[in-house]
């Protein structure tokens, strides 16, 4: 709980650290034996602006890399921000001193960051994507998504990705220009620790745009992954009509996801690239099996809409990869035994924290699970992820 403002009482350093932040998140580890098998997150996240002034250096263009530089320092700059409240709402004390809490020396201060949370939730390998680049799909300035994608990937690669082999990542995909899209997966494909390439899903590019088809088939060539990270948008002309953050975050967060996967799915692109991995982020999972049946159920009708189809839409999801956070749990699991029934999640479902924002979910999310057996629950929390990254199978994790 947070103390009164007025409290002058000397707090102690050790409660901004990771470990101190999480230790139910470790007490948790040890009674169910994490240490005994694979533990996979498929989305976690940093906050790669903290480190914009070496993110800048990268930028290719003196010019875009000058304006970046000049805006910096503002509170509004060349980059978009986007209203919302990506917070704790002050129920953790830690989101307010988060600037207080100190890496240990040794490696760039995000891996050392990383790795504590890591260990403290006993996790093995992470998937890290950006915080605020998320919304960049939304920029006006194609050529600014362009710039930053590239900086951020070459950036990542050198300074964490290439030092740290428990942090993984998809990289982003500057999605707004088809040709910096099919560059980034030539130049960035065999990087270290590259597993595969990322959209973030606020945007307005069509998935089935003839554009893009070469990228999909360099993806399934170098049998890299592909997948949406979904956000949301409070200009989006439909999400403007609510008016607290709680609707347009349990919205937006399917809503852009539903209609790339509609219209990945009725084009056909399951079927157009057969071998391609598509993963879907942070979107909970009761959107994809209402979707399915929407889908099933507008097909039979409308046959001659998906002409490339050879089976009912839900066929081609059922064999997509869903991430699990924010996993929604009614009282009656019935339900989500059902929803998990649907998504095939034994094979297809991938355990996310979205860990450090404020919805995260621990492991034992998916390991408390009364319905799951142990291979299920193993499955999702970490072997599905390895055979889709291709990770070895063996623990590396060090729990507290």
């Amino acid at each position: 709980m947070d103390m009164p403002r007025n409290d002058v009482r000397p707090v102690e350093l050790d409660i901004f650290a990771t470990p101190k932040h999480l230790e139910h998140a470790s007490e948790q580890a040890r009674k169910r034996n994490y240490q005994d098998f694979l533990i996979v997150d498929v989305d976690s996240h940093h906050y790669e602006n903290e480190h914009y002034s070496e993110v800048f250096e990268y930028v290719e263009s003196p010019v875009i890399r000058n304006e970046l530089k000049e805006g910096a320092g503002r509170r509004t700059s060349v980059l978009n921000s986007q209203v919302g409240y990506q917070n704790t709402g002050g129920r953790i004390h830690r989101a307010r001193h988060r600037g207080k809490e100190k890496a240990k020396p040794g490696k760039h201060a995000d891996i050392m960051l990383t790795l504590d949370w890591m260990d403290a939730m006993g996790v093995d390998y992470t998937c890290l994507f950006p915080t605020p680049m998320l919304f960049l799909g939304l920029h006006p300035q194609v050529e600014i998504e362009t710039a930053m994608c590239r900086a951020y990937n070459a950036w990542l690669c050198e300074k964490i990705l290439a030092q740290e082999p428990r942090i993984v990542s998809m990289l982003y995909l500057p999605f707004n220009d088809p040709e910096a899209a099919y560059r980034t997966v030539k130049d960035f494909g065999d990087k270290k620790g590259c597993v595969g390439f990322m959209v973030t899903s606020p945007r307005y590019k069509p998935v089935h745009d003839n554009a893009y088809m070469k990228t999909y088939a360099l993806l399934e060539e170098l049998g890299k992954p592909i997948s949406f990270h979904a956000a949301y948008s409070w200009e989006d002309r439909a999400l403007q009509m609510t008016n607290r953050f709680i609707s347009v975050h349990a919205l937006g967060f399917m809503w852009f996801n539903m209609i790339h996967m509609t219209n990945w799915v009725i084009n056909g692109l399951p079927v157009r690239f057969p071998k391609l991995k598509v993963m879907w982020i942070e979107s909970g999972l009761t959107w994809a099996s209402s979707l399915m049946q929407r889908l099933d159920h507008s097909y039979m009708m409308r046959t001659s809409d998906a002409p490339l189809l050879k089976e009912k839409p839900s066929h081609y999801m059922q064999k997509m990869y869903y991430s699990s956070q924010p996993m929604e749990i009614p009282d009656d699991r019935s339900v989500m035994e059902a929803t998990f029934k649907m998504i095939n999640a034994k094979t297809q479902l991938v355990w996310s924290s979205d860990y450090p924002h404020w919805d995260f979910d621990l492991p034992s999310t998916i390991y408390d699970l009364p319905f799951l057996d142990e291979t299920a629950k193993r499955n999702i929390l970490g072997a599905n992820a390895a055979r889709l990254f291709g990770l070895d199978l063996k623990p590396v994790k060090r729990i507290p």
